[in-house]
């Protein structure tokens, strides 16, 4: 079992603009994660600012590819609360270890001339050797 100091040196962004801090209206599709080499959980932090628009609703989740192009599918449970109103912070936790190679997060946004200040991150341990 590594040190907290070793275990904070092990954490890392896989990518902290999985997709970049923007104001969006239409579904967002990130890019592809390689967790290859991580362990344990990957975690996706959806970060909202401002919301606009006339019933406004973001509904984030996580994704999973073998090759991170092809035949992505839905990871069970790895789902954000429905976002409608400004100001929301959401961690979507994956465990790595039951999913395949390449993970992506992906943004439905619905309404009537919907807006989202969103961010989306992604970190994870890598492996203990």
């Amino acid at each position: 079992m590594p040190s907290i100091a070793r275990a904070a040196a092990l954490l890392t962004p896989l990518a902290s603009g999985v997709t970049a801090a923007a104001t969006v209206s239409s579904t967002v599709t990130g890019a592809a994660v390689d967790c290859d080499g991580m362990a344990g959980s990957v975690i996706f932090t959806q970060q909202v600012g401002t919301v606009g628009g006339t019933t406004p609703t973001l509904d984030g989740k996580v994704q999973e590819s073998a090759d991170g192009s092809t035949g992505w599918t839905d990871v069970a449970g790895a789902t954000a609360t429905t976002v409608s109103a400004s100001t929301s912070n959401q961690n979507i936790v994956v465990d790595r270890s039951a999913t395949k190679r390449f993970l992506r997060y992906i943004g439905t946004i619905a309404g009537t001339s919907p807006t989202f200040a969103l961010q989306v991150t992604c970190n994870a341990f890598k492996a203990y050797r």
